[in-house]
């Protein structure tokens, strides 16, 4: 019996620090990604974005994305890609009115997204 009880509360204690530890590690790799988004941002209302800003910041993403894919759904990441994607051609193009608007939607993504999947009520329930 009291067996049963501690193998029970270990099982516990490595959950709630399994998903301390998802938290934390994906509210991070987000926060990278979103100081990424802001200096593009900057670069681009200021209309000095350049094709090889946008392949740093899909660098970066690519980084980020690699190690995310366990915890957050295929979709997601996706959606984040073409997003990207068609930001990065529309500063290829030099039209910076639409590659800052895409930015800013990225910018809610990555502020939004990683909420998502956090442990609260709302998500469980």
């Amino acid at each position: 019996m009291v067996k049963a009880i501690c193998y029970t509360l270990a099982a516990i204690l490595l959950c709630v620090g399994l998903f301390i530890f998802a938290e934390w590690y994906l509210g991070n790799q987000f926060d990278d990604f979103s100081v990424a988004l802001n200096t593009l941002y900057d670069k681009i209302e200021n209309e000095t974005a350049t094709r090889d800003d946008g392949y740093a910041v899909r660098a970066v993403w690519e980084d980020k994305k690699s190690k995310l894919h366990m915890l957050v759904p295929h979709n997601d990441i996706s959606y984040i890609d073409y997003w990207l994607n068609e930001a990065c051609a529309l500063i290829y193009t030099k039209n910076y009115d639409l590659a800052l608007a895409n930015v800013e939607v990225l910018k809610e993504i990555s502020k939004n997204l990683p909420d998502a999947y956090r442990l609260r009520w709302e998500n469980i329930l």
